[in-house]
């Protein structure tokens, strides 16, 4: 079992950083895959960033290509994902998940990921 806590969230302004953090618990984080997806109010839970268990390979949604970048730290079993030149749009619950997806496709869809944190609220205020 993995249990998972999301850190990090808030309000900033359009242009702005936030860093956002997941920690694992068990002894299994190592050796899973890692992905961030996003939920607005009112539409379906989209892919953000997804990285390997070895953190050599990284993939990432097209809207935050270049302005996100995701990064995990096996030693503190954490996962992390900077977020730059925030916009409005990016306002959402963020959710941090573990899974072991077998291709770069299924990374990125929620179905290849069995647990789940609860989110942690990010607004960009325009």
């Amino acid at each position: 079992q993995v249990q998972l806590v999301e850190s990090g969230g808030g309000l900033v302004q359009a242009g702005g950083s936030l860093r956002l953090s997941c920690a694992a618990s068990g002894r299994t984080f190592s050796s899973l895959a890692m992905g961030w997806f996003r939920q607005a109010p009112g539409k379906e839970r989209d892919f953000v960033a997804g990285i390997s268990w070895s953190g050599s390979n990284t993939y990432y949604g097209d809207s935050v290509k270049g302005r996100f970048t995701i990064s995990r730290d096996n030693a503190k079993n954490t996962v992390y994902l900077q977020m730059n030149s925030l916009k409005p749009e990016d306002t959402a619950v963020y959710y941090c998940a573990a899974g072991r997806p077998t291709t770069a496709t299924a990374i990125m869809a929620t179905k290849a990921y069995a647990y789940w944190g609860q989110g942690t609220q990010v607004t960009v205020s325009s």
